[in-house]
């Protein structure tokens, strides 16, 4: 269960929150525990200082596998982890799925999906707060799958890599 914390609402200071393949991807690929265990320090400081942050359904995705990630998840970030059942998220999630229910462009398989996953959360939380979104998707305009990037484009919401958010924070992994 997420943790009943509040999302930081400032318009001074820029925040993330960060999809599920940004912490799978950084495990799996490129940012493994037992290689770089500094990353996983900068995430829980980033979020120590209110600049990132993730939603509770990301970390449901998180705990589908017994892996090292989901321990981390549990033991470091589980603060982290908002809750997406506010008035506010609500609101945008009836938004963005007033959108997604009326786009001609997409099956309704795609529709129903992404109406199920984190990823229309994520959005929804993102819109409701202004924070930007973090995920490694990429825009496809395919009729089969709602990707994050596409959908928010059509909410108004900011998008971008683990990458590009490092940077615009200043960030330097084990510097």
């Amino acid at each position: 269960m997420a943790q009943s914390v509040q999302p930081v609402q400032s318009t001074k200071t820029i925040r993330f929150v960060l999809d599920a393949n940004v912490f799978i991807n950084a495990h799996r690929l490129y940012y493994a525990f037992d290689i770089v265990p500094c990353f996983w320090r900068v995430l829980v400081e980033l979020a120590r200082r209110g600049l990132i942050a993730s939603i509770d359904r990301v970390k449901d995705e998180l705990q589908k596998n017994d892996d090292p990630l989901k321990k981390w998840a549990l033991s470091e970030f589980d603060h982290w982890f908002l809750s997406t059942d506010t008035e506010e998220v609500l609101d945008s999630y009836g938004q963005l799925m007033f959108w997604s229910f009326g786009n001609p462009h997409y099956e309704d398989v795609a529709k129903h999906q992404f109406a199920d996953e984190a990823d229309s959360w994520l959005v929804a939380f993102a819109k409701a707060y202004n924070y930007i979104v973090v995920t490694h998707e990429q825009p496809n305009h395919s009729p089969k799958k709602i990707k994050i990037p596409n959908a928010c484009k059509a909410m108004g919401v900011r998008y971008m890599n683990t990458f590009e958010m490092l940077r615009k924070l200043n960030v330097k992994v084990c510097a």
